[in-house]
């Protein structure tokens, strides 16, 4: 469990939320600040793109999808792994995914 605006969200031991319906963008921003991350622009666009992915296809994708995913809609610069990892250092797909509200990509370690 952790608190956010006086209310407990439940997360898992890695800090994946537990229930989706609980995820909001303020929520977001906590979870990111946990690991002493500020969602910058370039942090949303890659959590959209996720979460819009989770919709369509019920299951967030692993690195190689994620940087596909990206690339439908965002220039080269802004896609590749090395920007990505400058982003989500603990690795895009998981740690992306985590400030998303999403379940852990099921091939990260």
């Amino acid at each position: 469990m952790m608190m956010h605006d006086t209310q407990e969200i439940k997360v898992d031991n890695e800090g994946y939320l537990c229930h989706l319906a609980d995820w909001n963008e303020a929520l977001a921003n906590t979870l990111a600040s946990i690991d002493g991350i500020t969602l910058t622009d370039d942090h949303w666009q890659v959590i959209h793109v996720l979460r819009n992915f989770y919709q369509a296809h019920q299951h967030t994708p692993p690195m190689r999808v994620l940087v596909k995913a990206m690339q439908a809609h965002f220039p080269p610069e802004k896609t590749g792994s090395a920007f990505l990892y400058q982003l989500f250092p603990d690795g895009p797909a998981k740690q992306a995914s985590k400030y998303a509200g999403l379940p852990k990509p099921k091939h990260c370690i």
